[in-house]
């Protein structure tokens, strides 16, 4: 009898709750293939989910013994060095010559961030509603940052302050990301007129140079490390690898870092992600409650964006069309494109492609200064 207990021992420690888990890890596995919004990462996540909530699974730990997703979780996300490599590839893939042409879009980079911060503020106001939720500060910050558009970004600042809502978090903001044209389309036209969305904008062609192209990551990195030092081994390595682009002398490590090294570091990335989506942990009303405010600090970001861009209408004689604004999230180059191709929809003739990749561009060095932002003021806030 205990033979035969051994033998299906899969079968009578199985819970419900496994089905579940099966039915959301193969949800992200459909958006992935069927879909494709971000495949090479929903794809990884969604079968890791998988893999982690089979019965006995040996994947995660094996008899006391760390199995092999968790020395990838501990070696590779604990330790950071996942979500910075990814930086290093990121910054490899960025061509930051559209927003050197057009600086002012850096202000867009900027002003679709509000969702993050909005987000912290409604986290704690959930928190004063329900305490028994547990969404400190640190939590808070954790969940506002999904508002950042950037998986990295999320998974860095989850690392630091909320480790065991990694795995929620990681899902809610590469879902987003990968929603985004979903998203952000109904915000921009419940936020503007037609006439707003059919204003063109005159595209200026400037000269950037190769001394300007390989100053820029250098000195952004020397002004970020300054400002706020913890935000070093983000914008440091994404500069990093986007001053090994800019070279011009390292053309094999260039493609290397875009290719072999994101291709390998993602694939790790987003399998190891999954695998903290164990039941016992993913299935609480706090995974709900994230999932809903990562959609509210999306909205806000893209609302930011287009608001502030209507109030520098207001005062410059050069009109800008608001949607561009919306571009300043860091899920690039999709919300760019989504722009462009909301802007010929209203007008066949308009092209704002270049100016929604230059605050596309900016939305990503935003994130990652707002990354460095909430890790720097959180503890300063929490010392006072």
């Amino acid at each position: 009898m205990e033979q035969f207990a051994q033998l299906f021992q899969g079968v009578i420690e199985f819970h419900w709750q496994y089905l579940v888990m099966y039915v959301i890890g193969g949800i992200l596995i459909y958006l992935a293939i069927k879909k494709d919004y971000e495949p090479m990462l929903l794809l990884p996540i969604g079968f890791g989910a998988i893999l982690v909530n089979l019965p006995l699974s040996s994947i995660w730990e094996y008899e006391g013994a760390p199995g092999v997703l968790q020395i990838f979780f501990k070696a590779g996300i604990l330790t950071e060095i996942f979500p910075v490599l990814i930086f290093v590839a990121v910054g490899a893939m960025i061509d930051f010559t559209p927003l050197l042409k057009n600086p002012k879009m850096l202000f867009f980079g900027a002003a679709a961030q509000f969702g993050i911060f909005f987000t912290v503020l409604m986290a704690l106001f959930m928190n004063k509603l329900i305490p028994s939720l547990g969404f400190d500060l640190k939590t808070a910050a954790s969940i506002g940052i999904i508002g950042a558009a950037d998986g990295p970004t999320s998974i860095f600042v989850a690392s630091k302050f909320a480790e065991r809502l990694i795995g929620p978090i990681s899902v809610a903001a590469y879902s987003y990301m990968s929603l985004v044209p979903i998203i952000q389309p109904p915000v921009i036209r419940a936020l503007t007129t037609k006439k707003e969305r059919m204003i063109r904008m005159e595209y200026r062609e400037v000269k950037v140079s190769k001394t300007v192209r390989i100053a820029f990551p250098i000195v952004i990195t020397i002004i970020a490390g300054i400002i706020a030092p913890i935000s070093v081994p983000l914008v440091g390595l994404l500069m990093f690898g986007n001053l090994i682009r800019e070279a011009g002398v390292l053309e094999r490590l260039s493609k290397a870092a875009q290719n072999e090294l994101a291709n390998l570091v993602t694939l790790l990335l987003g399998i190891t992600i999954g695998a903290t989506m164990h039941y016992e942990k993913f299935l609480q009303k706090e995974t709900i409650i994230i999932l809903a405010m990562g959609l509210v600090a999306f909205v806000f970001d893209t609302a930011g964006g287009v608001i502030f861009a209507k109030i520098m209408n207001l005062f410059s004689k050069e009109k800008v069309n608001p949607m561009v604004g919306a571009a300043g999230i860091s899920a690039f180059p999709m919300s760019a494109r989504i722009i462009q191709k909301m802007a010929k929809q209203e007008d066949p003739h308009n092209f704002v492609l270049m100016q929604a990749v230059s605050a596309n561009v900016a939305g990503q060095l935003g994130s990652i200064v707002a990354g460095g932002m909430v890790l720097a003021l959180v503890p300063w806030l929490l010392s006072l």
